[in-house]
């Protein structure tokens, strides 16, 4: 049974760069040692049958495709903008330039 005791919680909140204060660090290595408790039982199960997965659970996309739709009035849009230059909208630099 893998047991982590105080000095690792300190060590390791130390290069975290965490305060701790004794009471957080008692509380956090009995957490850690009953998480570590736990990851040794999940490692008792037969896996050998199951393949590799990045969820739990099967997610698919459930947002509607893209669908390109001109909008009729061009000019309207553009009237909206804060600035234009031409047919297009005017936005400030952001790269390069003088």
């Amino acid at each position: 049974m893998t047991k982590i005791d105080r000095e690792q919680v300190h060590k390791v909140a130390h290069l975290a760069r965490l305060e701790l204060n004794a009471e957080e660090e008692e509380r956090f290595t009995t957490q850690l040692s009953s998480i570590l408790e736990y990851f040794e039982q999940l490692s008792e199960l037969d896996t050998t049958d199951v393949e590799p997965t990045a969820r739990a659970i099967d997610v698919t996309n459930v947002t509607r495709p893209d669908a390109l739709q001109s909008y009729g009035d061009r000019e309207q849009i553009l009237d909206r903008a804060p600035e234009r230059e031409g047919e297009f909208f005017k936005v400030p630099q952001i790269m390069g330039g003088d």
